[in-house]
């Protein structure tokens, strides 16, 4: 029974995908299955060839580089780190509130003459506390993942407000600032932690037996737990990571806005990551982890936006039409399980 489930569970692993009729015989995909497969990817091609012929200056280095991909960047690492935590079949409501956390920390720290190193790695070990918070709730206490994650995302608001009193606190460290200013080989600093991340964590997903733990867990908690995973600590793993880059994307975003701004930051970022990993064809029900897919998902979305932008129309009309996207992704996955 063991050998039976971790040979399921390896089918699951980023990358692959489990066998089915659909490739019996030689046949090709069924529609639905290729869109899920393949939507987001053709969507987005067919998005920036849109954009390359109607959008003025599009293909210019600062349009691509200094507004899609470096607005992009944010929500991907985000959405990577929701994407381990939906594979087990969670969910995380609190990364906006961690990013407020872990850029109050910071910055307060940094305005009280503390060194950068200290106050990056207070910054971060704050975001894993919260990690470790909405972990043990739900691998240790069994608590739904939405509840669990609903008291850090209303509590952890309040928290981060409260480092500061809740006022706009202006920064100007250009050391602690570096991961949301920088510009290394004339490309922004978070584009490329943002690829460092997606490639780490692809790394992990594909070639560790954490990847499959993930998958198990997901896919199917009964097997998981007979084939001996360790359920309870593969969630708490996938929380802290969840976490952990949260709070880190916090930093980012305080090193570029060149302040901290509890009652802001963050705002809204829990639904662009559940958002990004939804229209990459990722079931939100767990069982699966696609790192790229939740990268190539950031990447759609703020491309969407700004095209709806860029040709008058507003930024509510863009959400309205995200949303749209979100329900044809949703009903294609239904239909498809």
């Amino acid at each position: 029974m063991t050998g039976q489930a971790m040979t399921q569970v390896g089918e699951w692993t980023e990358g692959t995908e489990p066998a089915g009729p659909e490739r019996s015989g030689g046949r090709s995909l069924p529609l639905a299955a290729w869109a899920q497969r393949y939507g987001m990817l053709a969507a987005l091609v067919v998005l920036f060839a849109f954009n390359a012929f109607a959008t003025p200056f599009f293909l210019t280095r600062e349009s691509l580089l200094f507004i899609l991909l470096r607005q992009s960047a944010p929500v991907a690492i985000v959405a990577v780190g929701m994407a381990i935590v939906i594979g087990t079949g969670g969910i995380d409501l609190s990364v906006g509130s961690v990013m407020a956390i872990a850029g109050q920390v910071g910055a307060l720290l940094v305005l009280h003459g503390s060194g950068v190193g200290l106050a990056i790695v207070c910054a971060l070990l704050a975001a894993l506390a919260c990690g470790a918070f909405n972990g043990t709730l739900v691998a240790r206490f069994g608590v739904q993942p939405i509840i669990a994650t609903l008291i850090l995302f209303i509590a952890g608001r309040g928290i981060a407000q409260l480092i500061t009193g809740g006022q706009l606190q202006p920064l100007s460290n250009h050391g602690f600032q570096w991961i949301g200013i920088a510009q290394p080989l004339g490309v922004p600093a978070q584009v490329f932690i943002a690829l460092l991340v997606a490639v780490a964590v692809a790394a992990v997903i594909r070639l560790t037996i954490f990847g499959r733990y993930v998958a198990a867990v997901g896919g199917n908690a009964t097997a998981a737990r007979i084939a001996g995973i360790p359920s309870g600590r593969v969630k708490l793993i996938a929380y802290l990571t969840c976490a952990g880059l949260a709070g880190l994307v916090g930093l980012i975003v305080v090193g570029a806005n060149y302040a901290s701004d509890a009652n802001n930051s963050g705002l809204g970022m829990e639904l662009n990551a559940i958002a990004a990993v939804a229209v990459a064809g990722t079931p939100l029900t767990g069982g699966r982890v696609r790192v790229w897919g939740a990268v190539g998902g950031a990447v759609l979305l703020t491309l969407l936006t700004n095209t709806f932008i860029a040709h008058g129309l507003t930024k509510q009309v863009a959400d309205m039409v995200e949303g749209l996207v979100i329900i044809a992704a949703l009903a294609i996955q239904r239909h498809e399980s």
